[in-house]
């Protein structure tokens, strides 16, 4: 899956508990953080591509934060700078592991390449992750998936007050709040809203 679907999908489980803004980008963060390790390709594609020999990202893409490891440093950071520690920690970690299972249902490359996961890693290259049935990057369930998800964070920002934008910046995630509800009106009091902090 691409890295804007995970990042709807850990903010999307960041909405499961009331979390105040910081532990919401900690969560987030959590489900597409994974793909720190395939930066490569901006340097594969600075370097004039793989055709001139540098390959980083076909080499490390799905290796070094893919893993078990990894998970474990990202829910040990997220539970140390949340406020709700162990509520933060126990969503991160589901978020962390619903970008393992997206990638391994819906990552596959063009030339039918799975790109598996060696989870275990460093401990044990033992063991893999991969499903016969996993569909191409560009294969319509992933489509639908992004869909769906982007559908549910309008919704949400809409009635919560809240967006994914306020990861990056509060002003624009008050104005693309506004725009919604001046689009589609004010929630009313059965909408709910969550923290806004």
């Amino acid at each position: 899956m691409n890295p804007a679907t995970h990042l709807l999908v850990g903010w999307s489980v960041a909405q499961t508990a009331a979390l105040e803004r910081r532990d919401r980008a900690l969560v987030t963060l959590a489900g597409v953080i994974p793909d720190v390790d395939g930066l490569g390709i901006i340097l594969d594609y600075a370097a004039g591509g793989p055709t001139n020999g540098l390959t980083w990202w076909w080499k490390f893409h799905h290796i070094f934060a893919h893993n078990i490891a990894a998970a474990i440093v990202v829910v040990a950071a997220s539970a140390a700078l949340a406020r709700r520690r162990v509520v933060t920690a126990a969503l991160a970690a589901l978020a962390f592991h619903l970008h393992i299972l997206g990638d391994m249902a819906g990552s596959r490359g063009p030339d039918g390449y799975q790109w598996p996961i060696p989870y275990l890693r460093p401990f044990s290259d033992s063991w893999e992750l991969t499903w016969s049935g996993q569909w191409e990057l560009d294969a319509w369930p992933n489509f639908a998936i992004t869909a769906v998800l982007l559908a549910l964070t309008l919704r949400l920002a809409w009635s919560r007050g809240y967006s994914p934008l306020e990861l990056v910046s509060k002003r624009a995630d008050r104005a693309f709040v506004a725009a919604l509800r001046n689009r589609f009106g004010e929630p009313g009091p059965s909408h709910g809203r969550g923290p806004s902090a």
